[in-house]
């Protein structure tokens, strides 16, 4: 009988803890659409109003300071993850955000989008990075997610050129840790033949590849999303691409974690047209980080020196430096750099203008908080295809 009891209490408060649990979630739907109603007033008070509704510093401080507040259980990632997707249904009911990347759905840049800027913006594909930036300037799309670099691979040539031909700026970064997955209907490697990906995967995955699927053919695809894609019509094929791909091509997960390196992360930027906030001059507001600036210098001795000094001296940290080539001017360079300050910060307005003094062009990409770490793809290890 005791065991019997012992059931029946465990029965009885199971039943309880689900009654308040109902109840906590009606609270919490009358609190949401209370909120929800606040993001609608904002939305008609801002109606006329054409800037960026992104505001990646307002919602970095109020992430912030929730989870300094946080006392748990409810771990800090998981009130993050919650949190953005309250912020991107509030952004989305203030006005719709439409946001272009580098397609097709299922690419690692459209899941990178998706996990920072939430479930409710407006995804739209675009076939390459010049895509992007051309629905970004246009105004056809608010924002746009674009790799910049990858911790293996290198910088995104094409990203920093873009910047020189479209004016648009940043507005935040993220960085986000891809790995690879074997993607198939197969009924295990044997039946295997074909696999298809982005030459990055492919050749990323090299080692795994020849140790378990040493005769089969490998086929390089435009993105990982149109592999899946073919993969999904034969069932003697698979496809490398992140775990969540499965789900949209219809595919089954044959083996995660394929990649041969560790480590291997992307750094997207979130950028924005320009002109959306030309209307008014970009106040300071604490929270921002870092700098991108884009520069061109004369072509004398110690010019590059000059402007590393004036950096040095004001306890700018350099974080990055990088020289392109300047499109139409042969052997002429254009260099961009991330430093690790808020350059728009008044306590900086001597030193940006010294930097223009010395520079035959000097431009302000964006200032913007430290990207976060996007890692939450449960059974993967570090890995990357790098777009």
């Amino acid at each position: 009988m005791p065991e019997c009891d012992s059931a029946l209490s465990s029965k009885e408060r199971l039943k309880a803890i689900r009654g308040e649990i109902d109840r906590i979630d009606r609270e919490l739907l009358k609190l949401f659409n209370e909120r929800a109603a606040l993001s609608l007033e904002v939305g008609k008070i801002k109606a006329s109003d054409k800037s960026v509704i992104f505001k990646p510093l307002r919602e970095k401080e109020m992430m912030d300071k929730l989870a300094e507040e946080n006392a748990g259980p409810l771990p800090d990632d998981h009130l993050r993850s919650i949190w953005r997707e309250i912020l991107s249904s509030s952004r989305a009911l203030q006005r719709p955000q439409n946001v272009a990347y580098l397609g097709p759905e299922g690419t690692f840049s459209y899941f990178a989008g998706l996990e920072y800027l939430g479930h409710s913006a407006r995804f739209h594909p675009c076939k390459d990075i010049a895509g992007i930036f051309e629905k970004v300037s246009s105004g056809e799309c608010e924002l746009g997610v674009v790799p910049l670099e990858n911790s293996l691979q290198g910088t995104v040539g094409a990203s920093f050129d873009l910047f020189l031909r479209h004016d648009a700026v940043i507005e935040a970064e993220l960085y986000s840790r891809i790995s690879h997955c074997l993607l198939s209907n197969a009924d295990s490697l044997a039946a295997i033949e074909t696999v298809y990906s982005h030459p990055q995967p492919l050749a990323q995955c090299g080692t795994w590849l020849r140790t378990h699927l040493p005769n089969a053919v490998l086929s390089p695809a435009e993105s990982t999303a149109a592999a899946a894609e073919r993969a999904a019509t034969d069932p003697r094929s698979a496809a490398i691409g992140n775990c969540r791909l499965a789900s949209l091509a219809g595919l089954d997960i044959l083996a995660r974690g394929i990649e041969d390196a560790e480590g291997n992360w992307t750094r997207f930027v979130i950028i924005a047209p320009a002109k959306a906030l030309a209307s008014k001059p970009r106040e300071h507001r604490e929270g921002a980080e870092k700098t991108s600036i884009l520069f061109t210098l004369p072509d004398k001795p110690g010019s590059l020196s000059t402007i590393l000094d004036l950096l040095a001296k004001n306890k700018v940290n350099l974080r990055k430096l990088e020289s392109r080539p300047l499109s139409g001017q042969p052997w002429r360079y254009v260099f961009f750099t991330d430093v690790e300050s808020d350059l728009n910060h008044p306590r900086h307005e001597k030193l940006v203008r010294e930097l223009g003094e010395q520079c035959n062009n000097f431009r302000i990409l964006g200032c913007y908080p430290m990207g976060p770490q996007l890692d939450r793809v449960p059974g993967d290890k570090d890995g990357s295809e790098g777009l």
